[in-house]
């Protein structure tokens, strides 16, 4: 068997005799295990990036209240507070860059033309209201 050429992208498409084969393994596994499968169909694989945000969303709200019941009365703690909060956002901020631009838009389903595309052009018809002639 000689190997494809790759395309422009990299990737070597596959072959009839392949193709067959994961449809063959496809048909199987939704036999066997169909709970697996669906677990399979509705995990992304920005899961645990979104996972860790949440967490951390959780630990700068409850590193806050710290801060904020603690300041007057012990500055130690606020300050555990202020640490707590500065490891959240930290956490937040790498895992946002984990999941990148692509990952957003597939997670919130943002489109091309993102808040434009939702609110149209609110902005343009209220200045053309106001536009002096």
């Amino acid at each position: 068997m000689t190997p494809t050429a790759p395309r422009e992208n990299g990737v070597v498409p596959l072959s009839e005799d392949e193709q067959r084969i994961l449809r063959e393994i496809e048909t199987q596994l939704n036999a066997t295990d169909p709970a697996l499968v669906e677990q399979v169909r509705s995990t992304t694989v920005y899961r645990h990036a979104l996972r860790a945000i949440r967490w951390a969303a959780a630990g700068f709200v409850v590193g806050l209240l710290v801060v904020i019941s603690t300041f007057t009365s012990n500055i130690f703690l606020a300050f555990l507070g202020f640490l707590g909060m500065l490891g959240s956002l930290i956490v937040v901020s790498s895992n946002v860059k984990k999941i990148g631009k692509a990952g957003l838009h597939s997670v919130f389903g943002v489109r091309e033309g993102g808040v434009r595309r939702v609110i149209g052009n609110a902005g343009q018809a209220w200045r053309d209201r106001f536009r002096r002639e």
